[in-house]
């Protein structure tokens, strides 16, 4: 059976940055169990769907499902005076699932104890779709919303003047959005599933966030249209004055803010080195994809770039040959996301005079940095040798520490592994690369990897490596060798 989606639309209210100070208040009619018509399999289901969709933004809803007629009345009674009782920026919504006709150019609602034999008795066992507009607008509120979904085919078609399919357009005041699930006097479908297109597609376009009621109703139309191949084109109108969101945009916290600040100075730059640094700094950012897909394009810019410059009579470079399939910017494009020191390695092999060369050293810099402080220290030969005398109290992988400066004292050494460095991990480092970062994001610093390090104390060799810093300062690799004396206990 067909059904008619019709949603219509009062809105008005101050602007998107007032939304969250209004009250919303919704009331939603789901029926389909009828006691002389045909049942609607879906209503009950779409009214709940849209309830819950309402209720993520913000609105307080009463539903109804399978009302009779004066459950009905009365309920559009209620919501009426609770819009008077809200004053001039509540907002409104009204739902109606289930289903409809119209007579003489009249829309309505049918309760699920609705019985009819002469289309003049309509008035007397349905609600006019028009008293629901009218309890709104007697509350002058600024911002109302009424839903309407109805059967597309009609019950009573074999009763004389009720012989239209569907719903008649409807008038509403300035401040008004009409849209309906399909044209008006078309049919709409109820779908295969628990929903039809038109509910499901409305209910995941109110979700999106800071999207104002034009393209919402955008994006359903074009979500419906492709579902039902082009059967089922909804419709709308609308007088609107003024903006409205379901959900207003998002507050950035403070950190997100300082995140957009630095990504519009990197993107305005441009440059290839700020990018990767930002996206290390940010791996779970707001502007991962974006700043993923501006390097793309600057390297491959620099690099159609070089290849404009080189000099035609210019004396060929000998390079390793790379598979015809690796250009210059697939290999960086490879290395950058495996994140792998061997295939930057591959990419300075194949193309030792690159456009990207610099940036791919710095890259092997860093990696070269968290391995030397990661899983081993520096083997230096020393000049004299130095025998580690063993301390007579032994210490625990969960001891606190009891040597080196105050950031790490009083702390085991997986709680550590969670800190930031005191230092920069390579000279000269830009901040964003490593501050306010934990370490277990550059070393991997699992339990055996320490262990590995932590033992290299303990030789002669190691000694002098003790006193090499480090981004938390030679007192962590004097809590590493007792705890390596200990046999990593």
């Amino acid at each position: 059976m067909g059904r008619l989606w019709v949603l219509i639309v009062t809105v008005s209210l101050l602007g998107a940055a007032a939304v969250q100070a209004q009250d919303r208040i919704a009331l939603v009619i789901g029926n389909g169990q009828y006691a002389q018509v045909a049942p609607l399999d879906n209503a009950t289901n779409d009214a709940r769907l849209i309830t819950q969709s309402i209720r993520d933004a913000g609105f307080t809803v009463t539903l109804l499902e399978d009302a009779a007629q004066t459950d009905m009345r009365r309920a559009i009674a209620d919501f009426g005076q609770a819009l008077r009782d809200g004053g001039p920026e509540t907002v409104g919504l009204f739902y109606y699932a289930g289903h409809g006709v119209q007579s003489f150019g009249a829309n309505y609602l049918l309760p699920v104890d609705a019985g009819l034999t002469d289309a003049a008795d309509l008035d007397l066992v349905a609600m006019d779709a028009s008293a629901v507009l009218r309890q709104m607008a007697s509350a002058r509120n600024r911002t109302n919303i009424v839903i309407l979904d109805a059967c597309r085919n009609n019950p009573f078609e074999n009763i004389r003047d009720l012989d239209d399919n569907g719903l008649a357009e409807m008038k509403a005041p300035t401040g008004t959005y009409l849209a309906y699930a399909t044209a008006p006097g078309a049919v709409a479908l109820d779908g295969t599933g628990q929903n039809s297109p038109f509910t499901a597609a409305l209910a995941e376009a109110i979700q999106t966030e800071g999207a104002p009621i034009e393209r919402v109703f955008k994006d359903v139309r074009v979500q419906v249209i492709a579902q039902t191949g082009g059967a089922q084109t909804p419709w709308d109108t609308s007088s609107l004055t003024r903006e409205f969101v379901f959900h207003p945009t998002r507050q950035l916290s403070a950190e997100e803010v300082a995140e957009r600040q630095l990504w519009d100075s990197v993107a305005k730059s441009r440059d290839p080195v700020q990018i990767m640094l930002f996206m290390r700094s940010y791996p779970d950012g707001l502007f991962q994809e974006e700043a993923r897909a501006m390097l793309a394009d600057v390297l491959a810019l620099e690099l159609e770039g070089a290849k404009d410059t080189e000099p035609v009579a210019a004396a060929p470079v000998p390079k390793v040959e790379t598979p015809p399939a690796e250009t210059e910017v697939q290999m960086l494009e490879r290395a950058r996301v495996s994140g792998l020191k061997a295939d930057y390695q591959a990419y300075l092999d194949a193309y030792p005079d690159g456009t990207f060369k610099e940036l791919v050293r710095i890259e092997i810099a860093g990696l070269e940095a968290k391995e030397t402080e990661a899983l081993v220290a520096v083997v230096e030969a020393p000049t004299q040798a130095e025998p580690v005398q063993p301390l007579p109290e032994p210490f625990f992988f969960s001891l606190p520490l009891r040597d080196g400066p105050p950031e790490i004292v009083g702390k085991t050494i997986l709680e550590i592994t969670e800190l930031s460095p005191l230092y920069p991990p390579i000279e000269g480092l830009p901040d964003a690369a490593w501050k306010n970062m934990p370490c277990s994001t550059c070393h991997q610093w699992t339990r055996d990897a320490l262990c590995t390090q932590a033992t290299t104390y303990l030789k002669d060799s190691g000694a002098r490596a003790l006193s090499k810093e480090h981004p938390f300062g030679g007192g962590l690799k004097r809590n590493l060798r007792l705890w390596a004396q200990n046999d990593c206990q």
